[in-house]
């Protein structure tokens, strides 16, 4: 059985954020799922930090229906 728990690190031990049920004495093993921050910005600061990394297509441009919608292919 697995359950999912949000903990605090305050730079000695982790810290539960909520009570869990848990038997005492017991070893347990821990994932750590680190969470990235994002950067406050504006909108257009986000969008030049993801210029160039999102890989498509060469006619992604040309043929945005058919790739968003399934239509056919204007140029064959």
């Amino acid at each position: 059985m697995t359950q999912e728990v949000e903990v605090v690190y305050d730079g000695e031990v982790l810290r539960l954020c909520n009570p869990v049920k848990l038997k005492k004495n017991n070893h347990y093993k821990v994932l750590i799922d680190i969470e990235e921050e994002i950067e406050s910005g504006n909108a257009w600061d986000v969008l030049k930090s993801m210029t160039g990394t999102i890989e498509g297509p060469e006619d992604w441009s040309e043929e945005l229906d058919h790739y968003l919608y399934g239509t056919p292919k204007k140029s064959k």
